[in-house]
This record gives C-alpha cells, structure tokens and sequence, in this order.
C-alpha cells in the first residue's frame, strides 16, 4: 500500500470522527473494474440517440457539458430541456458482474466507530447495486444519491449542504472519502477531514487530466492506493 500525507503540514486526523462518508464510484470499488467506463459509454449513447449527432460529436457533446455544467445531464437539461428520469435509468443499466465480494473492506467499515454513509452522483438503484456485489451494504445507513441533491453534482457547495442537513451531520466530526480531488475541497473548507483514493491504475482508465489533479492540494489531507488497508490502520480505534 502506497499511503501518504499531503504538502500540507497538519493534515487533520480521525480521533474526533463519528461520521464517515463515502463516495461510490472509483471509491468503493478500483477504478480498473471499468464499471465508470461502461457508465460513460453509456452517457455517450444517450446523447447520441437524444440529439441525433454521430458519437464523435456526442463524445464533444458529452464532455464539454461535463466540465462546463459537472454533469452531462444537468446541460442536456439546461441546453435541450431534457426531462431526467430517462437519462438517469439509462446511463446506470450496466454490468455489475465485475465486482466482487470485498471482506476486507466490509471488515474496516464495520470496525469504523459511528455512521456510515454514502454521498454519490450517481442513483440508490446503481449505489445499492454496487454494495450488494462488494456485500458491504449492511454497514451504511443512507445513500444521498443524485435525486436526494436535487439533480445537483457534486462539488457544487448546496450538495454538501443538503447532504449535512438531511443526516444531521456535524463536519468538524466527519470524515470524506472520494477519487476525485476536486470534490473534497469544500469537505474540506466545512471542517471535514478528506482522504483521496487514487489507486495506482487510476491513469490507465480514461479520466479527463483536469478531473485527476489535486494530490498535493492543500484541501487533501489524506491520499491513499488502498482504502480497505487505509481504513484499518488509520482510522479503526
């Protein structure tokens, strides 16, 4: 296991911690499973047959809506007036036969004192998917998904927000795990303490550049290859 601390001289702890929230995907599961591709062929698809264009130019499409909106759904919509639902079903029909059974990260959860939850831009029907093939789901309390943020991504600062108030959770007492950089900085501004999972095969499945940068931010405390050893020596008391 390759675990570091980042540039940061303090990085906050766990001793005061009795929240612990998850991300999903590429979190919970390695990103070399390619569950995330097949969401992403699938996005591609969708707006393909939603707008006519050839994939070239639904791939554009699907990308520039990404970075400029955080999600391709909230452009369509903004764009094109698309209605959710359909969107939503069609992206999350995928193969989760890759994911397996994963005892050793079911077993650091559980030893994890307090709350466990999920915070995810994806559905509950895909979240409890996922944690049923890890068989982790009997450690976590509530999936915030997608619709519970009101169709808003994350890092937008009211998913976080929203989030906080529903489950009552105080964020000087809590902690965040996520593989994107970017959506620990405001966890981190509220008082959470952040871990990035960013195992070593992360650059060999298709990410954007701008959505891997962030290791030495000043807003990672934590960054580790392994989350299930991580949590074992780091944060079970």
């Amino acid at each position: 296991m390759n675990t570091q601390t980042s540039t940061r001289s303090a990085p906050r702890d766990f001793s005061s911690v009795q929240t612990w929230v998850f991300d999903l995907d590429n979190t919970l599961y390695p990103h070399d499973l390619n569950l995330w591709q097949q969401i992403d062929e699938r996005i591609r698809k969708f707006v393909s047959d939603f707008l006519r264009v050839t994939h070239e130019e639904a791939f554009r499409v699907q990308k520039d809506y990404y970075k400029r909106y955080g999600t391709t759904m909230l452009g369509l919509m903004a764009e094109h007036g698309m209605m959710p639902d359909d969107f939503l079903e069609f992206v999350h029909q995928i193969d989760h036969s890759p994911l397996l059974p994963n005892p050793a990260l079911g077993a650091a959860i559980e030893r994890l004192p307090g709350r466990k939850l999920i915070l995810t831009n994806g559905t509950r029907k895909h979240a409890d998917a996922v944690m049923r093939r890890l068989e982790i789901d009997r450690h976590f309390e509530d999936v915030f998904d997608i619709a519970a943020a009101d169709l808003d991504p994350k890092p937008l600062p009211q998913v976080y927000d929203r989030f906080l108030h529903k489950h009552g959770v105080d964020p000087r007492r809590a902690a965040m795990f996520e593989d994107l950089a970017r959506n620990l900085s405001v966890p981190y501004e509220l008082g959470m303490t952040t871990v990035l999972v960013v195992p070593e095969k992360t650059r060999e499945v298709f990410r954007e550049g701008w959505e891997l940068e962030g290791r030495d931010a000043p807003h990672v405390d934590h960054v580790t290859d392994d989350l299930a050893e991580f949590l074992r020596t780091n944060c079970c008391r």
